[in-house]
Formats: structure tokens, C-alpha cells, sequence
């Protein structure tokens, strides 16, 4: 599998963990749940969380860090993705699919009022080596002077 096609991330945060993602990767180019090393990723726990996919493609938080009640207003654990109204659940829904079909990263930028919202989409696999799970990055930030440029186009936000 080649590592030119995975996106990069736009932050700092989405970087480490599509680092520690593609580094967890087994000989087909999925990543279990259980190789990825919260210790590694510590710095990101606040704002990430997993969803599991069912047969018809309905997604459920299992996991949801606290970070996330700030994106959405209330505590999304044991809830389903279409119980998310808005933006934000739309951003989840579209995320969660792409990132299962590929079985590669995807993520981006969203507006959100006056912050952007920086969302990543990481396929896992589960016990049986099935794509149902998706660790999900969600950042809501003030300013695109934190975002990173793509280390392709240095220039893509230069100000």
C-alpha cells in the first residue's frame, strides 16, 4: 500500500495520529483497534472517539472523549450518529463512510460559525479483521494559523 495516496492531516494533532495509524498497520494496510497506543496519542484523547458501524451502515460512539460535548453540547457516548443534528453530524456521517470504503484517512476542515472544525476519519479493524470501527479526531479551532501546510504545497496556507 502505498503512503502517497493517505492524507496528511491539516493540524498538528491529525499528524500524530495518522503517524501512529500508518506505523500500526498490518501486512494488508489495516490497523486493529487494540495496536493503537493511547499513551502515544495522549495529547489527542480529549478530542477523539470511536465509532462502531452495523451491517447497514448506522454508526454508534462507543468511545467519545470530553472535548467532544463542546462540538456537539451533550455527551455523545452510546448515542447514534444520526441522533447528531446539524453540520456536525452530517461532517460525521460523510467521514465515517469514506474512510470505511477506502480503508484509508480522510479529514478536513469545516466551518463552524466563527472556528473551523478539524475533523479526521481513521478506519480500525475489529476481531475478525472486518473495517467497522472508525477513530474519529474532532477540533474545533479558533484560527487556520494552526493548520499545517500539506508537506506537498508548502504554499497552499501561507498567508
Amino acid at each position: 500500500m502505498s503512503d502517497k495516496q493517505i492524507f496528511s492531516g491539516v493540524t498538528e494533532a491529525q499528524r500524530l495520529l495518522i503517524a501512529h495509524w500508518v506505523e500500526c498497520r498490518d501486512s494488508s494496510g489495516r490497523v486493529a483497534r487494540e495496536s493503537i497506543d493511547p499513551g502515544t496519542v495522549r495529547s489527542t484523547l480529549a478530542c477523539l472517539s470511536i465509532v462502531e458501524m452495523d451491517e447497514m451502515g448506522a454508526g454508534r460512539f462507543r468511545i467519545a472523549g470530553s472535548r467532544l460535548r463542546d462540538i456537539f453540547g451533550f455527551d455523545v457516548r452510546g448515542r447514534h450518529v444520526a441522533e447528531i443534528a446539524g453540520t456536525h453530524g452530517e461532517c460525521y456521517a460523510l467521514g465515517l463512510s469514506a474512510a470505511i470504503e477506502r480503508g484509508l484517512p480522510v479529514g478536513g476542515l469545516m466551518e463552524s460559525g466563527s472556528r473551523l472544525h478539524a475533523w479526521l476519519r481513521l478506519p480500525l479493524a475489529d476481531d475478525h479483521g472486518q473495517q467497522t470501527q472508525v477513530l474519529c479526531h474532532d477540533e474545533l479551532i479558533a484560527s487556520r494559523r494552526v493548520i499545517v501546510p500539506s508537506p506537498a504545497d508548502t504554499s497552499r496556507f501561507a498567508a
